[in-house]
């Protein structure tokens, strides 16, 4: 048992490790071919939005709209592989077996 709670432990360590170097991590996106361009970090937060002068239209507020949602989500997504890659990385070994029965780790990348 208390093997069990020094593994926690050390979970618990890795994992605000995990977290404060995915604080760190920057990735940015592009949609429409560069004209709006999204960074996040690796906690999946959304750093800056920029626009092309060409896409900002008052005539066409729709495709700027759409745009923006384009390059969130592939920012998003690309945050999330590298948080996904890092906490895997982080947790590599710690776990006997692939997990802890009863504990379902797949949200955290494991």
């Amino acid at each position: 048992m208390a093997d069990m709670f020094g593994k926690v432990q050390e979970m618990q360590a890795k994992m605000q490790e995990s977290q404060a170097k995915l604080a760190e991590v920057t990735v940015e996106a592009e949609a429409g071919g560069g004209m709006v361009k999204v960074k996040a970090n690796g906690l999946r937060q959304i750093l800056s939005i920029k626009f092309d002068e060409d896409v900002i239209d008052p005539n066409d507020k729709e495709m700027l709209e759409d745009l923006v949602v384009a390059g969130v989500n592939k920012a998003l997504e690309q945050a999330d592989e590298v948080a996904k890659s890092q906490m895997q990385e982080a947790y590599k070994g710690m776990i006997p077996g692939g997990g802890i029965p009863g504990m379902d780790l797949s949200k955290f990348g494991l």
